[in-house]
């Protein structure tokens, strides 16, 4: 989508905003009382799925049960160096257990050496696995590691294959840079436009990482993003709320996008 064309109002309300998030309960040190508390957010605000590393399925399913937020497993998660076969048990064992959208990494190294026969042998593994078991599959790219030459191939693919979803980052994907600092842009405004040119059918895409507050929502909704994963639930729904969002669909101005160059954040 063309930035000229972006929209200046959207209309909403709180529901609109709540079924767009993935709750992200993903850090390697939460405990089970910490995804817990995760849990009960996913549940107050009615987010769309709640997402959960593959041991916390039945752990969520059970105290997500008797309400709309679905559970969302992640596999080959952060890295997608697990083999496809791996993949495949992974996805099979989530989908059986509980889990309705399962979000998967693809092979980073495999996307960077151009192997893209192995790449969207290993994507359309996966998505069929899922899909014949009822659930549907996003797929993460991890932009921070990628070219734009690489995003567009796998939207490409991912378009032939009919994947539900792709997705910008894991929120994990830190790269090293020449002074040896560690930095992680996650999903920013450029990539996700080109991601949206990029796609076809039906693929819809899910921005995660940098949407922490509510105008962020905003712009990527204004871009066309259908979904984003997010552990500032709380503070961003709160604030739509305090802006007058509730039950009744209103209009929302869209605030203004950040002056970026396609190497930026988003926010």
């Amino acid at each position: 989508m063309a930035s000229n064309s972006r929209p200046t109002t959207l209309n909403v309300n709180l529901d609109d905003l709540a079924k767009m998030i993935d709750h992200s309960l993903l850090h390697p040190t939460m405990t089970d009382s910490d995804v817990e508390a995760g849990l009960r957010i996913s549940k107050k605000y009615g987010v769309a799925t709640a997402c959960v590393k593959p041991y916390h399925i039945l752990f969520a399913k059970k105290l997500l049960e008797g309400t709309s937020v679905l559970v969302c497993p992640v596999i080959g998660f952060p890295h997608g160096n697990s083999t496809s076969e791996v993949k495949v048990f992974e996805a099979r064992r989530a989908v059986e257990e509980g889990g309705k959208e399962i979000d998967m990494v693809v092979n980073i190294g495999r996307v960077l050496s151009g192997k893209w026969e192995y790449v969207k042998n290993d994507i359309a593994a996966v998505n069929r696995a899922v899909v014949e078991r009822g659930a549907i599959l996003k797929v993460i790219f991890e932009n921070d590691y990628l070219g734009e030459k690489e995003i567009i191939k796998l939207c490409e693919i991912c378009s032939d294959i009919g994947v539900a979803y792709v997705k910008t980052s894991t929120g994990y994907g830190f790269v090293k840079g020449a002074s040896g600092d560690y930095n992680y842009k996650g999903a920013t405004i450029p990539h996700l436009e080109l991601m949206k040119k990029h796609v076809t059918g039906n693929v819809k895409i899910k921005a995660a990482g940098g949407v922490r507050t509510l105008d962020d929502l905003l712009r990527v909704r204004a871009i066309g993003v259908s979904r984003v994963g997010a552990t500032a639930t709380g503070a961003i729904l709160d604030e739509a709320v305090r802006r007058g969002i509730g039950t009744e669909r209103i209009e929302v101005e869209v605030p203004p996008f950040p002056a970026v160059d396609s190497g930026s954040g988003a926010y």
